[in-house]
């Protein structure tokens, strides 16, 4: 894989996943991953794990959050944490983003 330090996102589109879900990915390397990821009100972000872990930062909008046993609402600023195989999904209560760190990278993501 090559390396580079700058990625701008002109260069990577954004994807239409569906129901109100879109991701664009700004960068990865064999280690680790940062993804967009833009969200309507009402779209949800299934549950689901991977053996990946994954913080994910609040850049905007408000979210319901369900990691684990546990639910909770996130807005702006707030991050949560997902270790390997925990089963995490999310409900978009206000339109907004979220960017997702991943170590190792997501090769399902990439293509």
């Amino acid at each position: 894989m090559d390396v580079t330090n700058f990625c701008f996102s002109k260069d990577n589109e954004l994807e239409d996943l569906g129901g109100g879900v879109s991701r664009r990915m700004a960068v990865y390397a064999d280690n680790a991953m940062v993804v967009e990821v833009h969200f309507e009100e009402g779209a949800v972000g299934a549950v689901h794990s991977h053996p990946h872990e994954q913080i994910s930062y609040v850049v905007s909008g408000a979210f319901e959050f369900q990691i684990g046993d546990e639910t909770k609402i996130v807005r702006a600023g707030d991050t949560t944490y997902k270790q390997p195989n925990i089963p995490h999904g999310a409900k978009c209560l206000e339109k907004g983003m979220l960017l997702d760190f991943f170590t190792p990278h997501r090769e399902d993501f990439v293509k």
